[in-house]
């Protein structure tokens, strides 16, 4: 088909020969959800094949379900830092050995950085690893530093990036390099080796129709097969969650806990712009038993731009919050409002973010593939940095494999190569000890006193001991458990937005950019769709409609009169993957839409 020759041809690359192979069934352990379609009483939202499943549909007799199959070494999935960086060094020990090496990222995005978003304050610890000249490489301008006060936050010698330029920098290095990067193109399934090791991945399905049947222009996605598939998906991955459960990753460390981080970047006014100037804050609008903070960045671009978020943890208990409304009251607190008055917001969006550090470390290597970056989740909370772990994850994890892509017999036992030397790696690693010495501060929230007490325990434990104390807390559990029911909460009464700090969800999702084929099956799949009405809106009135930063989820009344049923407007979505994490029923499973759909965020 044509998205073959568009996926394999490049003015650099003959074709490579090509086998077709029978579509592969995986093994029944990643799709335990096919539960009812619909019902009688339900109208019926779900229509994806991971539910209802084609083989059993008579719409989809006879359909050609033949994928092309493609080789390479080692098949990255996600174009972030870690799976860039992933790449960059497995080409660049190639190259100083003079060795032949197929390195293929497949980045759901349109555009490498388009799906990127972070504050960004980055350390540049790993950068000056990978790349010791990036200066002459011509990449950043130097923060001003500035301390806040008993915090782990001295940002002294850092840079302010905005991580979607600076990870579409890392893919002209990579492309420069030999990489083969395939943006538009997302990983859809894991694919396994008859002894169950992982072969690769397959991209996802296009052409199919929002109820599920085949349209005219169908085809098949691609498989790619590696002796090593690296998955770098981001925080939360939909196929690192089939991992974890497929090799039982998890068994020995905690759930992981999250945050949720909104952003936005203004076009201030000159006169107030400080470029280089870093101001962190916690606490308000948020309550004291509501973990968050906030950053303003005073970008060093040429215009006067700053960025600035609020993150709120996920574990907080009261249905009736919302963290998009939080973040555009902060605005209105008088330190920040006097920056941004006069100014001109041009992009929002937002994403999940991991906060479980060191207790919440998965095992990240399995026959055939290894987890990286903010996937298993390196990022250093306290810090609100994840870029520099990412990258050296990325690095440590081809630093283990190309010994072993490249030796003349392949020793391993499973077909896909297993390489626990990267687990090894990383416990001996700056990111293992990093990790260590802040583990305790996330979790120090959870006591009574909340934001203060945990603030005591990080000027005495953090500052004086450095994280040396000989225990280790742990964290409240799973996020998607802290919920109580609405009726034990206060309703949150919001201000209403004015229009010049604050705005409307929906005026925000429009500058985020982001766009779906509307005639597709909604990529936010329900386990069961009788659920969120009978258990999410019953019992906690509904927080989907809350903690989803896009508006994708909406109670309307049945067409009947009478009683409520969910609308998933799935075209909001800017793939941020909190309604997979905070769903109380944990009945919403995400999943990746066709290729090339979500926000199209420019530097954010």
């Amino acid at each position: 088909g044509s998205n073959l020759i568009s996926f394999l041809a490049s003015p650099s690359q003959s074709i490579r020969a090509l086998k077709t192979v029978k579509a592969e069934h995986a093994p029944p352990q990643l799709y335990t959800w096919r539960w009812k379609c619909s019902s009688a009483v339900t109208p019926r939202i779900t229509s994806h094949y991971t539910i209802c499943p084609r083989d059993k549909d008579p719409r989809w007799e006879g359909v050609e379900m033949e994928r092309f199959a493609d080789e390479a070494d080692v098949v990255i999935v996600g174009g972030g830092p870690a799976g860039l960086s992933a790449a960059i060094r497995l080409k660049q020990l190639a190259n100083e050995q003079e060795k032949e090496l197929r390195v293929c990222l497949v980045e759901k995005a349109s555009q490498i950085g388009a799906h990127t978003l972070s504050g960004a304050c980055l350390e540049p610890s790993a950068l000056n690893e990978l790349f010791p000249d990036w200066k002459e490489r011509g990449l950043m301008a130097p923060t001003h530093d500035l301390v806040t006060p008993s915090l782990p936050m001295n940002n002294h010698g850092n840079y302010i990036v905005r991580l979607g330029h600076f990870v579409r920098w890392l893919g002209e290095q990579a492309e420069a390099l030999g990489v083969e990067i395939y943006p538009g193109y997302a990983a859809a399934e894991v694919l396994f080796h008859e002894d169950g090791s992982v072969k690769g991945i397959a991209t996802n399905d296009v052409g199919i129709a929002k109820d599920g049947s085949p349209k005219d222009v169908f085809e098949r996605g691609m498989e790619l097969h590696a002796k090593v598939t690296l998955f770098g998906e981001g925080c939360h991955g939909h196929l690192a969650k089939q991992l974890y459960r497929q090799f039982n990753l998890r068994e020995n460390c905690e759930p992981q806990t999250y945050a949720i981080g909104l952003k936005e970047v203004w076009l201030i006014d000159e006169k107030k712009w400080r470029p280089g100037r870093v101001e962190h804050s916690v606490g308000w609008p948020l309550n004291r038993n509501t973990y968050g903070g906030s950053f303003l960045y005073h970008l060093n671009e040429g215009e006067p731009l700053v960025a600035l978020g609020v993150v709120v943890g996920l574990d907080y208990t009261n249905p009736y919050l919302s963290p998009f409304r939080e973040f555009q009251r902060w605005k209105h607190h008088p330190f920040i409002a006097k920056t941004l008055e006069g100014g001109n917001r041009i992009a929002y969006g937002a994403r999940a973010l991991n906060e479980g550090g060191y207790q919440c470390l998965p095992k990240v290597t399995f026959p055939g593939g290894m987890l990286i970056g903010c996937s298993p989740g390196f990022m250093n909370v306290p810090k609100i940095k994840g870029t520099h772990t990412a990258m050296k994850s990325g690095m440590l994890a081809a630093e283990a494999i190309f010994p072993k892509v490249t030796a003349k017999d392949l020793a391993s036992e499973t077909a896909g190569l297993h390489v626990p030397e990267y687990e090894d790696n990383l416990k001996k690693s700056w990111i293992w000890k990093e990790l260590y010495s802040v583990r305790n501060i996330r979790p120090s929230f959870h006591n009574y006193f909340g934001l203060y007490g945990g603030m005591v325990y990080t000027g005495v434990f953090y500052w004086i001991l450095r994280g040396k104390e000989p225990w280790t807390l742990k964290h409240a559990g799973l996020d998607s458990a802290q919920l109580k029911p609405a009726k034990e909460c206060t309703a949150i009464e919001y201000p209403k937005p004015d229009g010049k700090l604050s705005f409307d969800l929906l005026s925000s999702v429009a500058l985020s950019g982001t766009n779906h084929e509307g005639d597709q099956p909604p990529h936010l799949t329900l386990k069961d769709d009788s659920v969120p009405v009978a258990n999410n809106l019953a019992i906690y009135d509904g927080p989907e409609q809350r903690f989803c930063p896009a508006g994708v989820y909406e109670y309307v009344p049945l067409e009947t009169g009478e009683g409520m049923r969910l609308q998933i407007n799935a075209q909001n979505c800017v793939h941020c993957k909190t309604c997979d994490i905070k769903d109380p029923s944990q009945n919403i499973n995400w999943v990746v839409p066709e290729g090339s759909g979500g926000p199209a965020y420019n530097g954010m």
